[in-house]
């Protein structure tokens, strides 16, 4: 049973596969490249890490050595990206996070298997077995992602968005009235044609012929009904909702959505839209205009603002980690690895009775 995993595709930029030696290879033993408090990463780790890496750039159209040699240039800032993972992961052990990340990771499989039409959870790891993916490696990937967010989004953002004061929300929203406008909002509908095991030529004149027969009047619910091949909870959705996608703000749709629909009028069909799996054929029900007055929204003002500082509250928050942390770096990294940390350097022996010295002559002043 072969299945096309569409919500799967996306966890594999961050996929790891298992590494297994060819016949004839010398096998290496695995060494320790850092320690992290009580855990380690290892060779065999950042080995894994770069193969997927690399497989990534390739998707984006890089040859492979072009992906190697990029991915060698930033080989430091691997070794550091995977440290700030470690931590993430060890201080959502210390925050009891696990029995919550494992039952979003559950929840998550069940809506893959109920996207695929799959009955059973057991069912949905046997598909996934015949398309050579390894359940234990996705539930793993699932659960550091969701794990190191969590924690980003516990420790960081929650703290940034409760701690603004009523004039800083106040003051940013005079500041930046643009920014609480309502936008132009579309209703869509789609009709899907996709082009897996098709001609693509093919799939584009069946999508150019379907629009032909929406401009000259033909109903678009019911083209969407007879042709789209939209799937949903395992089987076709466009029967049910005549291709309906839904409300959207225009600023949030796709780049080259907004592109293709930026001069269809409500009641307009776009040309068809090509996509990695097909083609997209999208009617605009309605346009509503956005308005020209900024509309204060607590919530929005404080989103507005989390999202402005969200990056270096990250960065200083993983600095902190790295900072109070116990890292060790193999000989053969150091050199680059450890100016990426930017860690405080140590306290001298000197310094610190240096330091004992002034405590004890300030309690007898």
């Amino acid at each position: 049973m072969k299945l096309k995993f569409l919500a799967i595709a996306i966890l594999m930029a961050f996929f790891a596969g298992s590494a297994v030696a060819q016949e004839g290879e010398m096998t290496v033993i695995d060494e320790v490249i850092v320690q992290v408090n009580d855990d380690v990463i290892t060779l065999s780790m950042l080995k894994r890490e770069t193969e997927e890496r690399i497989k990534a750039l390739m998707q984006n159209g890089m040859t492979e050595q072009q992906a190697r040699d990029e991915v060698a240039k930033r080989g430091p800032e691997l070794i550091a990206t995977l440290i700030n993972e470690k931590l993430l992961l060890q201080r959502g052990k210390e925050l009891d996070m696990a029995g919550d990340i494992e039952a979003e990771v559950n929840r998550r499989m069940l809506q893959i298997a109920q996207e695929q039409g799959i009955t059973t959870i057991e069912k949905l790891y046997q598909a996934m077995r015949e398309s050579k993916l390894d359940p234990d490696d996705i539930r793993r990937t699932m659960h550091t992602e969701m794990m190191k967010q969590a924690v980003l989004q516990a420790e960081v953002d929650r703290r940034v968005y409760l701690s603004l004061s009523q004039a800083e929300i106040d003051d940013y929203f005079k500041k930046h009235p643009e920014k609480f406008r309502k936008p132009e909002s579309v209703k869509l509908s789609e009709i899907y044609l996709s082009t897996e095991g098709k001609d693509p030529s093919a799939v584009n004149a069946k999508a150019l012929e379907i629009i032909a027969q929406a401009r000259a009047g033909s109903n678009f619910g019911a083209l969407a009904a007879a042709n789209s091949e939209r799937v949903k909870n395992g089987k076709r959705s466009a029967p049910e909702d005549q291709g309906y996608v839904g409300e959207f703000d225009v600023p949030n749709l796709r780049e080259d959505l907004v592109s293709a629909i930026k001069n269809v009028q409500a009641g307009g069909v776009t040309e068809p839209i090509r996509t990695s799996e097909g083609y997209q054929i999208l009617r605009v029900d309605t346009r509503t205009p956005g308005a020209a007055t900024p509309t204060f929204s607590d919530n929005r003002v404080r989103e507005a603002i989390l999202m402005e500082r969200q990056q270096k509250e990250r960065e200083d928050y993983l600095q902190n980690l790295r900072n109070e942390a116990f890292i060790k770096v193999s000989e053969s990294h150091r050199a680059s690895v450890e100016p990426l940390l930017k860690l405080k350097p140590p306290v001298s022996a000197k310094a610190k009775d240096g330091d004992k010295n002034d405590e004890k002559k300030n309690k007898k002043n």
